[in-house]
C-alpha cells in the first residue's frame, strides 16, 4: 500500500516565522507537536512543516510553492497580503513579459503567485503545486511511492496528482539545480501503519535508506538522493 504524504517540511532558524506567514497566506492552523510546527493538509492541499535547521536561500532551495490565482485582483491581494506579513520580493531572473509575481517568505523559500487562467493549474486549488528540481526517474518512483497517477510526462517534466486533484507535484531538471544540502523533504506516514512494511516498499521502488533517528523516523533518499522521512505510526 502506497505511503501517505503528510508534508514537505521546510528548515528555518526561526520556524515559528515561515509557520506564521503561511497560516495566514493560507488561511490555516498551526499545529505543534514533537515534529515541528504543522500546517495540515487535506487529501487535496498539500500538507507543511516548518523545523529548525538551516535557513532558506533564493537560488538554492529545490522545491517552490506555487499559489493560484481567480483574477488579477485576486492575484493583487494574495501579493500584497504576503509582503504584510513578511514576504519580499525576489529577482530569480524572471523576464518583464512573465505574469507571475516571485516571493520569498520569511525564511528565504520562494515561491510564485500565478497569474489568472493558467489552464496546467485550474481546479487544483489555492495551493497549486510543488515544483521540485528533479529527474524523470524522480518523478515516476514518487507516482508509485506515493500512490498518485502522472499527470503530466513530457521528456524530463513530470507530475502527479491525488486521484481527487488538488496540489500537484512536478520535477523538471532546471538549468541551474542547487547543489546545496537540501533544506526541504517529504513527510511520509505508512498508510496502514506498518512503518518497516512502508520502508521496504520504498526501498524496491528505488529508494536508498539513510538513517533511523532516536524518535523512530527512518530517512530514506529518492533515486536523485534527495532526503525523505518516514514517519513511525501516530
Amino acid at each position: 500500500m502506497p505511503s501517505r504524504l503528510l508534508a514537505v517540511t521546510f528548515e528555518a532558524d526561526n520556524p515559528a516565522e515561515p509557520a506564521r506567514f503561511w497560516a495566514g497566506l493560507l488561511g490555516r492552523e498551526v499545529i505543534k507537536d514533537t515534529d515541528g510546527l504543522l500546517l495540515p493538509g487535506t487529501e487535496t492541499q498539500l500538507g507543511l512543516r516548518f523545523v529548525p535547521g538551516r535557513a532558506g536561500q533564493p537560488g538554492a532551495n529545490r522545491m517552490h510553492l506555487h499559489l493560484t490565482s481567480a483574477d488579477l485582483d485576486d492575484q493583487r491581494r494574495t501579493v500584497a497580503t504576503a509582503i504584510r506579513l513578511g514576504g519580499r520580493h525576489v529577482d530569480v531572473g524572471q523576464r518583464p513579459e512573465e505574469a507571475h509575481v516571485v516571493l520569498a517568505d520569511p525564511a528565504g523559500y520562494e515561491f510564485c503567485v500565478i497569474e489568472p487562467g493558467n489552464g496546467y493549474l485550474a481546479g487544483c486549488g489555492p495551493l497549486g503545486e510543488l515544483t521540485c528540481a528533479g529527474t524523470r526517474q524522480a518523478g515516476l518512483f514518487w507516482s508509485e511511492a506515493l500512490g498518485r497517477p502522472l499527470v503530466w510526462d513530457r521528456g524530463e517534466q513530470t507530475a502527479i496528482q491525488s486521484p481527487r486533484g488538488g496540489t500537484k507535484i512536478a520535477w523538471d531538471t532546471w538549468e541551474s539545480t542547487p547543489e546545496a544540502p537540501n533544506r526541504q523533504r517529504f513527510e511520509l506516514l505508512p498508510a496502514d501503519g506498518d512503518q518497516q512494511a512502508a520502508v521496504d516498499a520504498l526501498i524496491s521502488l528505488g529508494a536508498a535508506r539513510l538513517d533511523a533517528r532516536d524518535d523512530g523516523t527512518v530517512v530514506l533518499a529518492d533515486p536523485d538522493g534527495n532526503e525523505f522521512c518516514v514517519l513511525p505510526p501516530r
